[in-house]
């Protein structure tokens, strides 16, 4: 083969390798978007023909294709954390540089989180959304499922969150923090043995490559779960909720856009011209979280994406774990807003003092939740038990939660994909795409 043939051969490969994977996420994300619109129009129409008993058998039914995809998920969720995470710390080899990451990575969950805290407060005191909530409208059926749970949230089960008291059932269960401080002693464990740990790190990295593939497999079913959960929350609850609630979901919704610009604007001063990159690359997790309410069902994507982005395997593996405790920022932003807009709505008016105060309450009880359903709601319950505000006044948001739940999971994705990146600019270490 003649040299100028063997270029252009080569030049063609290198075209086919970075185009393929692009168009094969612009087709995923192009069949996720049909299936939002599929789902809320089909539920719309069940909604309006079908009697109220037949659109909650229907929407019972639909939403199983929703559940089936959240679960498939969450199966490779545990070792998936696990094995990335052990693999990542034995290849820094040092308790030094795992000390310094993580150290880098609490800077920003603590300030993001606050940034967000903050944000919330600003708006509920700005345009006091929680006067314009009808009390009329309040779901006491659905607080019956949140009332026995938000006890569980006192110092002792905080701990409980945190620190394992069995491996095996931190794996079983899906807590994601309990794992990561038993995957972080397992890694420095197996960094500080040396060569005798090389087949136990060979063999973890081997299955975090298996469980990667398997995500490619169980993406490919990601349209139909997010056709059914659009489906069965509007068949159930239909269009016409946003009468009630246009002014709070509005102020909201603002709240999420300045969120957005926020973390975009410090991603950009750091990322500079690679965030809009990032963007691109995280645009299928971000639209699957947003779909399917649950930012936790992208963990395995999200992973994915980022080290094709170029950040480094072993960064990736203990920054992401971590964010998912740490740094939920849209929940955060949401928590504030919510029981703030609870004491407006039954006319408590709560001093900046003691409004800091509920901050910092948040700040610490929302750590370790990730994989709890409604876990935001949860928390604004036992908050505005603790702050004298009527915990019956969740009732007052919960028609609408659903689609709030949509925006805040997809900026909890967005927060933790630039948690990740920044981390690895920091370090030094943020390579150029393989491909794009």
């Amino acid at each position: 083969m003649k040299l100028p043939e063997y270029a252009a051969l080569k030049h063609n490969y290198y075209i086919a390798t970075l185009i393929q994977p692009c168009m094969k996420g612009n087709r995923l994300t192009l069949y996720i978007f049909l299936a939002m619109v599929i789902g809320v129009a089909l539920g719309y129409i069940v909604h309006e023909t079908a009697s109220i008993e037949s659109a909650k058998a229907f929407a019972g039914n639909i939403k199983l294709l929703g559940t089936i995809f959240i679960r498939l998920v969450k199966t490779i969720i545990a070792p998936l954390v696990f094995s990335t995470l052990v693999v990542g710390i034995a290849k820094m080899g040092d308790l030094k540089t795992v000390g310094r990451i993580g150290g880098k990575a609490m800077i920003w969950f603590i300030s993001a989180s606050l940034a967000s805290l903050l944000l919330g407060m600003f708006l509920v005191n700005l345009f006091h959304p929680g006067s314009y909530i009808d009390l009329g409208q309040a779901d006491t059926a659905g607080l019956k499922d949140l009332v026995g749970k938000s006890s569980e949230f006192s110092l002792q089960k905080f701990v409980e969150h945190v620190v394992p008291s069995s491996a095996f059932e931190a794996l079983a269960t899906n807590e994601i923090l309990q794992i990561v401080v038993f995957a972080v002693f397992f890694g420095i464990a197996a960094a500080a043995i040396g060569e005798k740990a090389l087949p136990v790190i060979k063999a973890f990295d081997a299955i975090a490559h298996i469980i990667l593939k398997i995500v490619g497999y169980i993406m490919a079913f990601a349209p139909l779960g997010v056709l059914g959960t659009l489906a069965a929350v509007v068949a159930e609850k239909g269009l016409s909720i946003f009468r009630f609630y246009l002014v709070y979901y509005g102020f909201f919704v603002l709240g999420i856009l300045l969120l957005w610009v926020l973390l975009s604007t410090v991603g950009l001063i750091i990322l500079k011209g690679r965030m809009k990159e990032l963007l691109v690359r995280i645009g299928n997790p971000l639209l699957i979280a947003f779909s399917t309410t649950s930012s936790e069902a992208v963990f395995p994507k999200l992973t994915e994406e980022l080290e094709k982005f170029g950040c480094k395997e072993q960064v990736v593996s203990f920054i992401l774990p971590l964010g998912y405790s740490f740094n939920l920022d849209g929940s955060m932003m949401y928590m504030t807003f919510a029981s703030l807009a609870i004491a407006q709505a039954y006319g408590i008016h709560l001093p900046l003092g003691t409004q800091l105060t509920m901050l910092l309450v948040l700040m610490l009880t929302s750590k370790g939740i990730a994989g709890v359903p409604r876990a935001s709601l949860i928390i604004v319950l036992a908050t505005c038990s603790m702050f004298k505000i009527p915990p019956e006044g969740v009732a007052l948001i919960l028609p609408i939660d659903h689609f709030c739940d949509m925006l805040r999971s997809m900026t909890n994705v967005l927060g933790n994909a630039l948690a990740t990146t920044v981390v690895s600019k920091w370090e030094g270490n943020l390579e150029n795409p393989t491909n794009i």
